[in-house]
């Protein structure tokens, strides 16, 4: 992939909490929340990241923007690495860089009118000239389905998808590169879901945006992805294009989570696969690959050695030992089902 292609490279990177005890506070572990993840998107592009909760998704979208600072690793963002810059470069680079959260109401001050939240940002880095600002906003907010007598309004006033429409508004304002969409549609009705993923799709055409678009609902995610990653408890697992892994997935999880998706066509029957066992600590992952505890197809060398990251077919990324069995002894090839598994 040719550099001047990739707007968003993201290097290894690792987001650790430290777990505190004692009087004096010391550091007794971690919370591996984002641990060594790699992964590119392309300028006007959407990356889908998908897994169950708890698995990172919301830190690596926030640890990307420097709203969480890194344990490791490096976001290279249009060719400048985000975590080396100091505060004022960053403050300078903010407005290309914006996140729309999974909330709209929580992230919306109760105390602004709709015209100052989607404008206070614009006025601290002086988007547009003073004399220019009212007309400016208005016509944000009309790009976003907002009429503009909204502006004098407060965000109580408003439905779910309106607020969420705010949220866009205000990201769009600074006219941003790159935009974080973190589950910005879980909150919200069907139809209004589609309200919003068509406002999002419209926008990247009309703007040349790029997301990374953070999301459960594996639907949505087909829907709006060029590119989709799967997360399993810190790590990613799988990467490819979009067509290309709903229609062959290769690894156990992601094979999992897919035959989840719901089927409107009650005579179509869906092979679901229930995965034993509960999801383990972050805290305190497995040893190995982290997935085995819950895997079917777990081998001994599963619970020894990690998995690499590799390319198992063009531009499709695994890490699983199933796709590296010839450099495996037939000792490491045996079956190992996890006592929790098979307890389940």
């Amino acid at each position: 992939m040719a550099e001047s292609e990739v707007l968003l490279d993201v290097r290894n990177l690792k987001k650790w909490f430290p777990i505190k005890a004692g009087f004096f506070k010391h550091t007794v572990g971690y919370v591996y929340a984002v641990d060594g993840i790699s992964f590119q998107i392309k300028r006007g592009q959407t990356m889908g990241l998908v897994g169950e909760s708890g698995c990172g998704k919301s830190t690596t979208g926030r640890t990307i923007l420097r709203l969480l600072e890194r344990t490791d690793g490096e976001v290279i963002f249009d060719g400048q690495d985000l975590n080396t810059l100091s505060k004022e470069e960053l403050r300078r680079i903010r407005p290309r860089i914006q996140i729309v959260f999974q909330d709209p109401y929580s992230s919306l001050s109760p105390r602004l009118p709709v015209g100052e939240i989607i404008g206070e940002a614009v006025r601290e880095h002086k988007i547009v000239p003073e004399e220019e600002f009212d007309d400016y906003i208005t016509r944000v907010m009309e790009v976003c389905g907002l009429p503009p007598y909204y502006k004098d309004r407060y965000p109580h006033e408003f439905s779910g998808g309106q607020r969420q429409r705010i949220c866009i508004a205000r990201a769009l304002a600074l006219s941003p590169d790159f935009i974080v969409c973190d589950e910005p549609v879980s909150a919200l009705d069907v139809s209004i879901q589609a309200q919003i993923i068509n406002l999002l799709k419209k926008l990247q055409k009309d703007y040349g945006l790029t997301y990374l678009f953070i999301s459960h609902d594996l639907s949505v995610v087909e829907h709006i992805s060029d590119t989709v990653g799967v997360m399993y408890l810190g790590n990613m697992v799988e990467f490819a294009e979009t067509d290309e892994i709903f229609a062959n997935p290769l690894h156990p999880y992601t094979k999992a989570l897919f035959s989840a998706i719901p089927v409107p066509d009650p005579d179509v029957k869906i092979d679901r696969v229930i995965l034993p066992g509960s999801i383990p600590s972050p805290a305190n992952p497995p040893k190995g690959c982290k997935f085995h505890t819950r895997c079917e197809k777990c081998m001994q060398i599963c619970g020894k050695t990690a998995p690499e990251w590799q390319e198992v077919t063009p531009g499709h990324w695994c890490a699983c030992h199933l796709y590296n069995m010839d450099g495996l002894s037939e000792e490491d090839k045996e079956p190992a089902l996890s006592t929790e598994a098979k307890d389940t």
